[in-house]
């Protein structure tokens, strides 16, 4: 089965310091663009984290600190990352809630510029979970008969069995249309402002808190009731982007 694209799609995973996505940082991403003539381009790049891999993390994806003593950090790549991007809609497993906020972090602490709200976000793991409940090694087992073995936790073998897994899907539900909207909307969870899901949306469009004493409150309202909330989010272990959107709704809300 061929993927129809109106547009690039991306598959991406990252392999990282660990699991914090506002502090910790990626030591490999490999992303395959696939084009909607279905031809696919593989950049696979390790990274100097420019802090240490914990052992923890190292267990994982086998990465050492001596492995990435010589590459380049994020920020020396950012640039021409963000041009191999650009057009480009993504796809990953278990995306939307890691591997995507760590990037955009990444991109933040660079300095580069890119607009994450235009493309489309199709989560292979969301798709799975809500149709078999299972890992991407028993997605790939399952969809694809075949097996990760050994090369599981690799970010190009992870981000090339993500892909396969799709369209392995496709194949298997009729009830999963061939379009990239349709993916991208079915497989999110719930629909968010920022990509750490600390402020979503209520039936209305505003923007709400997901955490804290003010769970499920208007953000705006809390930020005209309490405006030193807000600095005390710009003050704590926020990420970077989840405090750029608080930023855009206190400046569009200035009555505080």
């Amino acid at each position: 089965m061929k993927l129809n694209l109106k547009r690039p799609i991306i598959f991406f995973d990252l392999e990282t310091t660990g699991t914090d996505t506002s502090k910790d940082r990626i030591v490999e991403i490999s992303m395959v663009k696939v084009s909607p003539d279905g031809e696919k381009t593989i950049k696979t790049r390790r990274l100097n984290p420019e802090m240490p891999i914990p052992a923890e993390a190292t267990e994982v994806h086998h990465i050492t600190d001596e492995d990435v003593k010589d590459c380049p950090t994020f920020k020396q790549i950012a640039k021409s990352l963000k041009a191999f991007m650009e057009g480009c809609d993504f796809g990953g497993f278990n995306s939307n809630r890691f591997d995507l906020p760590v990037l955009v972090e990444e991109f933040m602490r660079a300095g580069v510029d890119v607009d994450f709200r235009k493309p489309r976000y199709i989560d292979v793991q969301n798709i799975f979970h809500k149709k078999e409940e299972r890992t991407l090694s028993a997605a790939y087992r399952f969809y694809c008969n075949k097996e990760l073995g050994d090369a599981a936790h690799g970010a190009e073998a992870d981000t090339l069995a993500t892909y396969e897994v799709l369209l392995g899907q496709l194949e298997r539900y009729d009830d999963l249309q061939n379009d990239v909207e349709f993916l991208a909307q079915y497989s999110t969870r719930n629909q968010t402002a920022d990509f750490a899901g600390r402020i979503a949306y209520n039936e209305q469009g505003e923007e709400i808190f997901t955490f804290g004493k003010y769970k499920g409150r208007v953000v705006a309202e809390v930020f005209n009731e309490e405006p030193n909330y807000y600095d005390w989010m710009m003050k704590g272990d926020f990420p970077q982007y989840t405090k750029k959107i608080i930023t855009e709704i206190k400046l569009r809300n200035r009555k505080f």
